[in-house]
């Protein structure tokens, strides 16, 4: 039954119940989240509305999250022009190459390369 939400587009609601633990206390939680979908139930069924949101939290959490605490990206005082979008390329690019060379936890990378600066250049081929 199209339109029943009021939102333009929106052919889909879904709800997703998940159990949440806390690593460092080992508590844990229940939580229920809701979501719109664009996509029709004969282009998303259950199982792809969980496969796109998990594929969104991966982004989330491998990307803007590591931009955010190990680059400190939210009190950055560049907010003009195209300066945010272009530190933000420089943050991913180093983000790319920490994860390329191996490092799995970034802020482990930043400071393996902080005081090597010569193991920078020979990556970057100069």
């Amino acid at each position: 039954m199209k339109g029943y939400l009021g939102f333009p587009h929106a052919e889909q609601v879904f709800m997703i119940k998940r159990e949440i633990e806390f690593l460092r206390t080992g508590t844990k939680r229940d939580e229920v989240v809701y979501g719109l979908s664009s996509l029709g139930a004969d282009r998303a069924t259950p199982e792809r509305l969980l496969e796109l949101n998990r594929g969104h939290w991966e982004i989330e959490n491998r990307v803007h999250y590591v931009r955010d605490v190990s680059f400190d990206e939210d009190r950055s005082r560049v907010r003009t022009d195209t300066g945010p979008q272009l530190m933000a390329s420089i943050r991913n690019l180093a983000i790319s190459i920490l994860r390329l060379v191996g490092f799995r936890y970034i802020p482990s990378g930043v400071r393996f390369f902080a005081m090597r600066i010569d193991l920078v250049l020979r990556l970057m081929g100069i």
